[in-house]
């Protein structure tokens, strides 16, 4: 004979709760308080309780889950981004899917099938390179309210977005650079049309004039995020008659990239040249040498816009009309940048 189930009577007995709390706490644990949702989830541990899934989502007409989608899925720099969305759905009860908009960048319908088969309650956009035709087919969609931008946007879009103080940071790290001596300041840039490229690429240019430096056309390199690029991008400068002696990586991807290439060529970071990058991801701190960046602290990025994304989708007729939400960078001073020798 096989086991019998545990019931939610049985998680409410073991919890000493009833069982409108269990089933509050299961369904939407965000409206109880801590010490609830903890008894409860030992509760159900103890008991072995399983949720019918199936029938929550058709009893409650959703999928609890939603959908994330990425430009690279190898890059680690989405990592903590990730971490955030997954910890804040999870304390909702809702659950993460993962894809890259490179499966479905052709199709702005295959994107709203995920909505429309009940697959995703929403989906947040961490790509803001996304085909024109994609964004209009986004935004005149009739789940359009669903859908969130994260990190990167697109420019004109009305979507709400939660995104970095961009222009702050690239403005930061000139000025740190700048403070440590050097007048001769090169910016390796982002992919040709991503949003973060120009954003942080025009921050530099404003900040590099308005501390009246020269800026060389040659020490504007073309990028793409990649450690191909910042290869590329070292091979460029190792070439100029005229070198920089420090150099602004628009993502710390880069600037790793930039400074083993020099390594390979016999030049040292920082006594040769300094070099900082964008981002200040998990490695940054172990790298040799250690790398100065710009954080951006991915992991709020996430929860903050897991966070708008459930007000929308828990609250759809008040939620909608927040602001865009800014997140605060800041300079981390590590080994590879120093004085001009």
């Amino acid at each position: 004979m096989a086991p019998k189930s545990s019931t939610l009577q049985d998680v409410a007995r073991v919890a000493g709760v009833s069982t409108a709390t269990v089933s509050r706490t299961l369904s939407n644990p965000n409206v109880v308080s801590e010490s609830t949702r903890t008894r409860v989830s030992e509760a159900v541990k103890t008991t072995g309780y399983r949720i019918n899934r199936a029938a929550r989502n058709l009893r409650t007409q959703r999928a609890h889950s939603v959908l994330v989608l990425l430009p690279d899925l190898a890059n680690p720099f989405f990592s903590e981004i990730l971490e955030g969305i997954s910890r804040e759905l999870s304390h909702r009860g809702y659950s993460m899917l993962i894809a890259s908009t490179k499966q479905v960048h052709d199709s702005g319908e295959r994107l709203l099938d995920y909505l429309d088969d009940a697959r995703a309650d929403g989906m947040i956009i961490l790509d803001g390179g996304l085909d024109p035709d994609v964004v209009s087919m986004l935004e005149n969609a009739r789940q359009t309210k669903r859908i969130l931008f994260a990190c990167e946007w697109v420019e004109g879009a009305d979507f709400p977005t939660v995104r970095c103080e961009n222009r702050q940071g690239a403005r930061e790290a000139v000025n740190h650079l700048y403070s440590l001596g050097h007048r001769k300041i090169a910016h390796v840039t982002g992919p040709e049309g991503n949003v973060l490229m120009h954003t942080r690429k025009d921050a530099f240019v404003a900040q590099i004039s308005e501390l009246g430096l020269e800026l060389k056309p040659e020490w504007i390199i073309a990028g793409d995020f990649s450690i191909s690029a910042g290869c590329a991008a070292a091979q460029a400068w190792i070439a100029m008659e005229d070198r920089s002696t420090a150099v602004f990586c628009a993502s710390d991807q880069l600037a790793m990239a930039f400074i083993a290439e020099l390594s390979r060529h016999g030049f040292r970071v920082p006594e040769d040249v300094s070099v900082m990058g964008f981002d200040d991801i998990d490695f940054a701190e172990q790298f040799i040498p250690a790398l100065t960046s710009i954080r951006q602290d991915r992991l709020l990025i996430g929860e903050t816009a897991a966070n708008m994304l459930m007000g929308r989708i828990e609250s759809p007729n008040t939620g909608g009309d927040e602001p865009i939400a800014i997140i605060p960078v800041s300079l981390v001073v590590r080994e590879s940048t120093a004085a001009p020798g």
